[in-house]
């Protein structure tokens, strides 16, 4: 009996461990996201490695997959190379191999590995590095609260440094886009759930947002399921990568949206809509982006919602701008509603007149000191790849739903609307 209770105190003390052992099959999963107040970066933490230790990330919406720095203080017994012409470099669609590592065998550097090209999205740096896989461990969820601990044995992740750029204690990023490999691809394949994930980002530095992997609900206290009601729209693939390195006839694996007209206060701002489209060279279109703390928008786009929304707010004081930002206002002058400052609403007009994006002043306008507020959009230049890129200021507080299979978009706008936002889902076990 002494023994029994022995285990059980083990098992107390290595829960993560004990628990993946299980045969339990989650129906989701969650992590949840921090707010860098110094980079205003958007950063989750999981668990990998035997022993467990927890690895800090820069969440990448659009990343190809996750990679950690594991050239540094990088200790496990259960890491593997991925050897060349292997399943799992088919899988990652590796086109190069390292035939030979210079130094003594360690994560990161193998004889007969391959290889693949990880991305530095913030700084816009790509490095080689070496593909393999490890324990990786995340909690469960029944769209409530969190559940029981799980594990993946072998998840797939690339060996990189290029930390430069990323918030501090951050050791890689962690990629949810459209590749077979990405987190949320690998988490579906291990649990047989559906290709679904959600992300619902706090602009709290101290209140957690979160990710949901798998299919709703996604409740929030107030007993709010906010995946109810969401509004949907095609997701399209950019046919010419937009990552830093890639290799030809590669498509993007980030996350493209229609959008076919912009509205400020109901009215149409005069724009070139051919930015609007992307062309065969992968030039143009909108996305959506974590690693971009404001939307940045192609020169002529940003002139033109400047001035709009000016007019619109003709009565109220301007103050000079403050960078990044072009227009500013005294904020002493604007009134304040449930959903933001008291601004024109923005609308990005999506498949048809009946489908928009509705964006408040809670997500348009950007408090850069006491009395001063300014719409938060900033001049991406004449040469921008992407003409509308949707940064993480204008998606706070909506619960986004990226449905794979179905290459589809769903969208809440503000869960300020509903007396709720993603600060609020309850990350405290059940007793």
């Amino acid at each position: 009996m002494a023994s029994i209770h022995y285990i059980v105190f083990l098992c107390f003390l290595v829960i993560l461990s004990c628990e993946a052992q299980t045969s339990f099959r989650p129906k989701a999963l969650i992590l949840p996201v921090t707010k860098d107040s110094s980079t205003l970066q958007y950063v989750v933490s999981i668990h990998q490695r035997t022993p467990l230790v927890p690895v800090s990330l820069t969440l990448d919406l659009g990343g190809q997959f996750m990679w950690v720095n594991c050239y540094t203080d990088y200790v496990s017994s259960t890491y593997r190379p991925a050897r060349c012409r292997s399943a799992q470099c088919s899988l990652a669609k590796s086109t190069s191999c390292v035939t030979e590592c210079p130094g003594t065998p360690k994560p990161g550097c193998n004889n007969n590995t391959c290889a693949l090209m990880p991305d530095n999205s913030v700084t816009r740096v790509a490095t080689i590095g070496d593909l393999g896989s490890d324990v990786v461990t995340i909690q469960s969820t029944d769209g409530t609260n969190p559940g029981r601990v799980v594990s993946v044995p072998q998840f797939l992740y690339v060996c990189a440094s290029a930390l430069d750029g990323l918030a501090s204690g951050v050791a890689g990023m962690a990629g949810l886009g459209r590749t077979k490999i990405s987190m949320p691809s690998q988490f579906s394949a291990a649990f047989s759930f559906p290709r679904i994930f959600a992300i619902c980002l706090s602009g709290s530095t101290n209140s957690p947002g979160v990710v949901f992997f798998g299919p709703g609900p996604y409740r929030f206290l107030l007993n709010t399921e906010a995946s109810s009601n969401l509004i949907y729209t095609p997701l399209f693939i950019n046919p010419v990568s937009t990552a830093s390195a890639y290799t030809d006839g590669d498509a993007s694996t980030e996350y493209f949206i229609g959008v076919k007209s912009i509205k400020i206060n109901e009215k149409d701002v005069p724009i070139n809509k051919t930015l609007l489209t992307i062309n065969r060279e992968g030039f143009g279109g909108t996305k959506i982006s974590t690693v971009n703390p404001y939307t940045v928008l192609h020169t002529s786009i940003y002139k033109a919602i400047l001035k709009a929304f000016g007019e619109s707010l003709s009565a109220v004081p301007r103050v000079a701008p403050i960078a990044p930002f072009g227009l500013c206002f005294n904020s002493t002058s604007l009134g304040s509603t449930r959903v933001g400052p008291a601004v024109p609403q923005i609308d990005l007009v999506l498949q048809n007149s009946k489908v928009f994006w509705r964006i408040f002043g809670a997500n348009s306008m950007v408090q850069v000191r006491d009395d001063v507020l300014c719409l938060g959009v900033v001049d991406g230049g004449v040469d921008v790849r992407t003409s509308i890129v949707i940064g993480g200021h204008q998606i706070e507080d909506n619960l986004l739903q990226f449905d794979l299979a179905r290459s589809r978009l769903g969208f809440s706008s503000s869960l300020l609307f509903r007396q709720t936002t993603c600060a609020n889902f309850n990350f405290t076990l059940n007793a």
